[in-house]
């Protein structure tokens, strides 16, 4: 018998706290074991059975979530999904969320159609299934290795260069993550030369926060990093984030590779959907592309790799002792489509001294 994914759901609306019970429920694999309006009740029902996943309102009274998470983290790491309500201030907060802690970010539950409600039940019962796969502990960075290999040192940032932006990118660096990639690629970004091909980056993540990530991966990085929008041409020294409602495709207009944004069903359970990016990206020359894989639970990205990695292109996926989940980047490993294996630093050195 599987033992259940025991929840802790911590909100201060009881009808919140109600959908997301009956959302949960229905899972065979989860079981609510609580519920509590502020964290001072959550801290008193977690001493009486210790949850394996807590799901985590921002907007709270007595104390807010932020708060809650951060003392969580350092005293009793258990694996966080917080649900936010979205505003301008609030999708900053669930940003920070990530930064503090936090495994996963999804919005409040929306009652407006059947349809909404069942693909939201879908998006939150994977954020608790994949937050519980995920270590207790927060894991810690990846540390240069010894044996001599020239790996970039996560607190050193690549100094600047003569930005080559505007310029359109020839070359294309596709990049997909779920659980735990929105820190793997802070790290990465921030450490990558200015004047490298353009990026696209696919982050499971809802619309509400894409555009607050891509904002602040901009602040942290000598690339410039926005949300993806319709029509915008892949410029060198620039990272476009896709936008969470929608899919991102590559497409070449003109001889320019440029954005694409489709709306879609939902495509191995997500939207934006890696397999989307890369498979868009296959039918490109292999040499003018490189496709990474990071982080994530399920397959999502696996088989677009395969078929980028039979027309040529580099293709490198993270290896398991770094990962936060080793879900997507095995998956693709075992469909034999990846040509390296590594850890972010390893990566990070590839890109600046072969792109």
């Amino acid at each position: 018998m599987i033992r259940k994914i025991k929840v802790l759901i911590v909100d201060d609306s009881v009808s919140v706290q109600n959908i997301l019970k009956q959302i949960l429920s229905q899972d065979p694999e989860i079981e609510v074991i609580g519920t509590a309006a502020d964290p001072y009740e959550a801290v008193s029902k977690i001493a009486e059975n210790l949850p394996d996943v807590i799901t985590l309102d921002i907007e709270m009274p007595r104390m807010d979530g932020l708060t809650f998470l951060s003392k969580l983290m350092k005293q009793h790491p258990i694996p966080v999904v917080v649900i936010s309500s979205v505003t301008g201030e609030g999708s900053e907060k669930g940003i920070i969320a990530l930064k503090l802690g936090a495994r996963e970010i999804v919005t409040k539950p929306k009652l407006s159609n059947k349809e909404l409600l069942e693909e939201y039940g879908i998006r939150i019962t994977d954020a608790i299934k994949a937050s519980a796969l995920t270590e207790r502990v927060r894991v810690r960075p990846v540390k240069s290795a010894e044996n001599g290999n020239k790996l970039v040192n996560e607190s050193v940032r690549f100094s600047p260069l003569a930005s080559s932006s505007g310029q359109a990118s020839e070359n294309v660096i596709l990049i997909g993550a779920s659980t735990g990639g929105t820190e793997v690629i802070s790290r990465i970004l921030k450490n990558l030369r200015n004047d490298l091909p353009g990026i696209l980056i696919v982050q499971h993540m809802p619309g509400e926060f894409t555009k607050a990530f891509a904002n602040r991966l901009n602040m942290e990085s000598a690339l410039n990093v926005k949300e993806a929008e319709q029509g915008d041409i892949i410029q060198r020294g620039s990272a476009y984030i896709a936008n969470g409602f929608n899919h991102l495709l590559l497409v070449n207009e003109n001889g320019k590779f440029k954005c694409k944004l489709e709306m879609g069903p939902l495509v191995n359970r997500h939207r934006p959907s890696v397999d989307v990016l890369f498979q868009s990206a296959s039918k490109f020359t292999g040499k003018n592309i490189t496709a990474v894989l990071l982080t994530g639970m399920g397959g999502d990205g696996s088989k677009g790799m395969l078929e980028l990695y039979n027309n040529g292109a580099m293709t490198f996926a993270q290896d398991e002792k770094s990962s936060v989940v080793f879900g997507m980047p095995k998956e693709a490993i075992k469909l034999n489509s990846v040509k390296m294996i590594g850890n972010p630093n390893e990566l990070i050195n590839w890109i600046n001294s072969t792109l």
